[in-house]
C-alpha cells in the first residue's frame, strides 16, 4: 500500500489508540498526532462494558486489561438511607457475551495497551507534541496543519482529539446540544465506603431527592460522583465535600479524599461523523453525562466500527457509501441510545416526586427479580443493544 494512503489521527487517547490499531490490523499505514508530550496520566473513564471488552478481545488487548483492573459482576441502585433497591447480575448476559461483567479499570490503564500493540507494526507513527491547527481537505486527501507549522499529508483523517476537538472546528461540523445545570464533582476516596454501607456493589447508583451519588470501586480508590449547585466557586465545593461525605466514611471528620474535581456536563453530538474524508469519534463526536459510563465506551465502539469500514473503504474491501452508512449509524447510537440512556439516568437518580420515586423504586425491585427483565435491562445497559446488526 503506498504511502499516499496513510491515514491520520489526531489523538492518542483510548479511542485514537483504537481506531489506529483497527487500521493497523487492516493493513493501513496510520501516523497518530497527540497534542500532549506522552500519553495522558489523568484516570477520567473507568468502567468498561461487556461489548467494549469484546473489541478489545479482538485488539489483543482485553486480557492484560482485565488483569488490570477489578470485575464487578453486578452494580445496584441504593436508597441513599435505606439501602439497595435492586442489584443486577450480569452474569445473565452470558450468552451475549464473552465478558458478561463490567471491568472497573482506569482508561490510563489501557491506552499503553493500545500503543504497545501499535509498536508491532513497522507501518506505524506515533507523534508525541503535535497538537493539530487545521485541516484542508482535497479529492486526493487530507493536509493536517500543525501547530508549530508543519504539515502531515494523509488520504483520510480520523479526529479523536476530544471534546474540544481542533479537528471538528476545522471542519465546522457543529456541535449542538445542551448543559446540565449543576457542575458534576468527582472525587477518589482513600476510604471503603463499604465498611459501613452495607451490600454496597462494586458499582452503585444512590438515588435521593436531595443529594443523589455514584459510587465506583477502581483498583486503586472508590471513586463517588455527586452534583454540586451553580453559582458557588470550586474552592467552596472541594472545601464542603468531606462533610457531604460523612454518611459514607467511619470517620467523623469525613473520608480521606486522594483527588477531586469538578466539571460542567453537556450532553452535544457533531452535525455529522464523516464531512468529506473526515471522520470524527469519541469525545470528538459526541459527548455526554457520565451516568452509566457510556461516553469512553461509545467512542471505543466508534473507533472500532469506522476504523473497520475505512480500512475496508481503503482496500477495496468496502465501498464509500458502507462507510458513509457506518458513521451515521455511530451518529444515530449517539442520539438514540447513549443520549437517551445517560439523561434518563441522571432522570432517575434525583427523582423528587414521591409518587414517581415510589413507582421508580418498584420498577427496579421487579426489573431485578425477574430474569427475562433483568436481562432486557441489561441489555441496554451495557450497550450490547446499541450494537445489534451493526457488528
Amino acid at each position: 500500500m503506498s504511502a499516499d494512503e496513510r491515514v491520520i489521527v489526531a489523538g492518542a487517547g483510548p479511542v485514537g489508540l483504537s481506531a489506529a490499531l483497527v487500521l493497523a490490523r487492516g493493513g493501513v499505514p496510520v501516523t497518530v498526532l497527540e497534542s500532549g508530550p506522552e500519553l495522558a496520566a489523568e484516570s477520567r473513564a473507568s468502567t468498561f462494558h461487556p461489548p467494549t471488552l469484546d473489541m478489545l478481545a479482538e485488539l489483543g488487548v482485553a486480557e492484560a486489561l482485565v488483569a488490570r483492573g477489578l470485575v464487578a459482576g453486578s452494580f445496584q441502585y441504593r436508597d441513599r438511607h435505606t439501602g439497595p433497591v435492586a442489584t443486577l447480575d450480569l452474569a445473565v448476559l452470558a450468552e451475549d457475551t464473552g465478558h458478561p461483567f463490567r471491568l472497573q479499570c482506569e482508561q490510563n490503564k489501557l491506552t499503553p495497551l493500545l500503543l504497545e500493540q501499535l509498536g508491532r507494526f513497522d507501518d506505524v507513527a506515533v507523534r508525541f507534541g503535535s497538537p493539530v491547527a487545521g485541516v484542508e481537505q482535497d479529492v486526493g486527501g487530507v493536509s493536517v496543519l500543525l501547530a508549530d507549522g508543519g504539515r502531515v499529508r494523509g488520504s483520510w483523517l480520523v479526529g479523536a482529539d476530544g471534546a474540544h476537538s481542533a479537528v471538528r472546528h476545522a471542519i465546522d461540523a457543529g456541535f449542538t446540544g445542551m448543559t446540565y445545570p449543576e457542575r458534576f464533582l468527582v472525587a477518589s476516596l482513600n476510604e471503603d465506603p463499604s465498611a459501613v454501607l452495607p451490600d454496597l456493589a462494586p458499582i452503585s447508583y444512590v438515588l435521593d431527592p436531595d443529594e443523589w451519588m455514584v459510587l465506583l470501586r477502581t483498583p486503586d480508590h472508590w471513586r463517588v460522583l455527586l452534583p454540586t449547585p451553580a453559582g458557588t466557586s470550586d474552592g467552596e465545593e472541594l472545601a464542603r465535600l468531606p462533610g457531604r461525605l460523612l454518611d459514607i466514611t467511619c470517620d467523623v471528620r469525613g473520608p480521606e479524599i486522594a483527588h477531586a474535581s469538578l466539571y460542567h456536563v453537556h450532553q452535544r453530538v457533531a452535525g455529522a461523523f464523516r464531512v468529506g474524508r473526515v471522520l470524527l469519534c469519541g469525545d470528538a463526536a459526541h459527548v455526554n453525562n457520565p451516568l452509566g459510563g457510556m461516553g469512553m465506551n461509545s467512542g471505543i465502539h466508534d473507533a472500532v466500527l469506522m476504523g473497520r469500514a475505512l480500512a475496508e473503504r481503503i482496500t477495496g474491501e468496502g465501498t464509500d457509501d458502507e462507510l458513509t452508512d457506518c458513521a451515521e449509524r455511530r451518529r444515530a447510537c449517539a442520539l438514540r441510545h447513549v443520549g437517551v440512556e445517560t439523561h434518563r439516568n441522571w432522570e432517575r437518580l434525583r427523582t423528587r416526586d414521591p409518587v414517581l420515586r415510589a413507582e421508580l423504586l418498584d420498577e427496579l425491585r421487579a426489573t431485578a427479580a425477574d430474569p427475562v427483565a433483568a436481562r432486557r435491562s441489561l441489555l441496554r445497559s451495557s450497550m450490547l443493544d446499541s450494537l445489534r446488526g451493526v457488528r
